[in-house]
């Protein structure tokens, strides 16, 4: 393990927090936890699609199912009363985290899908129709393209995508090109789960309100890693998960604006959203809970406080200078091969991941070398198909990083890679 002095935050205490690290996997492995004597120390390089959780997270899990486990919003007596503060804290705490205005603006969803779909079909399906637009980009996650691409097929709007240039950007003549008066939303991913780039995000939602449009943005990769204020980037709707920041899966956030919230109809009726009901007519409960129907996710939105204050308690920018330190490493490292082909933005100027192919060695067959390694990475076209068609590449291996990685693990993903290419030479 590397010394202290060579990161922006303290790794080693940091991977004490998680048991899962000192897995050994890779091999014959027949039963969860156990494997044969192959088997090596966990590398764990899929922190794009799911972080691991700390013990201070599942202790938070844990205190609720064992301390004061109750409804929120439907009783009087104190288990009820505890776990419903304890909820309303938790929008009060990811308010403060992304810099919203207050808990109004705070909906708890499954994921940064649902949330999509939410505004998609109580804003979208209200608010388009022929003649509108609606534009996103070339390097959108299927979350947010086939949400779109459905809705516009059922308004009869029109679906526009930003083209990605050759270094994987944005290419910013397009974008000012295709928002324009008929757009009504412009909806983009914050950082590629594919190319890793970092998208201007606040300057493309200045676009769309030049035009009169909203802008949704989709931070799933955004804001477990880098500092976001949503304020700054003026954005209408932001979204992301929790399980990619250290919480619980099952629960994930859609900001809006308040104004914009309240104007818009419920996404789901039932319980807990009203506030009065007869036989003839109902009327929706205030902002959040207008939009969190049923039982909502209380152990899950509890955890993702927890979540949160672990995060701050390293600091959201040693976070970002921390991945990316990783990423730009790891790009390096890769690029020192000339049957390497890295998809995005060179390794000093993108999020904490790296998109790859090896000649003649399909992904999905470089993911399972690596299992063999002890090495955890993604393979396939990680939600991004029409993406991977424009680059030519049927899939693509991408390893993410995260606050427990080191650059000895980047190390054992490249002696992987030297491995799966010894093997099919």
């Amino acid at each position: 393990m590397s010394t202290q002095e060579s990161y922006p935050i303290d790794v080693e205490a940091i991977r004490e927090d998680f048991p899962v690290l000192d897995r050994k996997v890779g091999g014959d492995v027949t039963t969860p936890g156990e494997g044969d004597d192959d088997t090596e120390p966990l590398v764990y390089l899929d922190n794009a699609a799911t972080s691991q959780t700390p013990k201070q997270v599942v202790d938070a899990i844990v205190d609720y199912y064992y301390g004061y486990n109750a409804n929120v919003h439907r009783g009087i007596h104190q288990l009820s009363q505890e776990a419903s503060v304890a909820y309303e804290e938790a929008h009060d705490r990811v308010a403060a985290f992304i810099n919203a205005a207050g808990r109004e603006e705070i909906v708890f969803t499954k994921n940064t899908t649902e949330s999509m779909n939410l505004v998609a079909y109580a804003w979208g399906l209200e608010e388009l129709e022929p003649g509108d637009t609606v534009v996103t980009t070339q390097m959108e996650h299927h979350a947010s393209l086939v949400t779109w691409q459905q809705i516009c097929k059922r308004t009869g709007a029109e679906l526009r995508f930003i083209e990605v240039d050759e270094d994987g950007r944005l290419d910013m003549d397009h974008a000012a090109e295709l928002i324009d008066d008929s757009t009504r939303m412009v909806s983009l991913v914050h950082v590629s789960n594919t190319l890793g780039t970092i998208n201007p995000v606040a300057e493309i939602t200045d676009m769309a309100h030049e035009v009169g449009a909203y802008s949704f943005i989709d931070g799933a990769q955004a804001v477990p890693t880098r500092p976001v204020d949503v304020q700054a980037i003026d954005a209408d709707f932001y979204a992301f998960s929790g399980h990619k920041m250290l919480g619980p899966t099952g629960i994930g956030v859609l900001y809006g604006k308040q104004e914009i919230l309240e104007s818009m109809q419920p996404y789901l009726y039932g319980g807990d959203m009203i506030r009065k009901v007869t036989y003839e007519e109902s009327t929706w409960e205030d902002l959040p809970w207008k939009f969190e129907a049923g039982t909502p996710l209380i152990a899950q939105g509890i955890a993702l406080h927890a979540a949160i204050d672990y995060l701050e308690e390293i600091g959201m920018d040693n976070v970002q200078a921390h991945e990316e330190l990783l990423a730009e490493y790891a790009y390096d490292k890769l690029s020192e091969h000339d049957d390497v082909e890295i998809y995005g933005p060179p390794g000093d100027d993108r999020g904490g991941l790296v998109a790859f192919n090896i000649d003649g060695v399909h992904a999905h067959d470089l993911s399972s070398i690596l299992n063999d390694y002890a090495v955890a990475i993604r393979a396939g076209d990680h939600c991004t198909q029409p993406l991977h068609d424009t680059l030519g590449a049927a899939a693509s291996a991408r390893a993410s990083f995260y606050i427990y990685n080191t650059r000895e693990e980047v190390d054992a993903l490249v002696e992987a890679v030297d491995g799966a290419r010894d093997l099919f030479a």
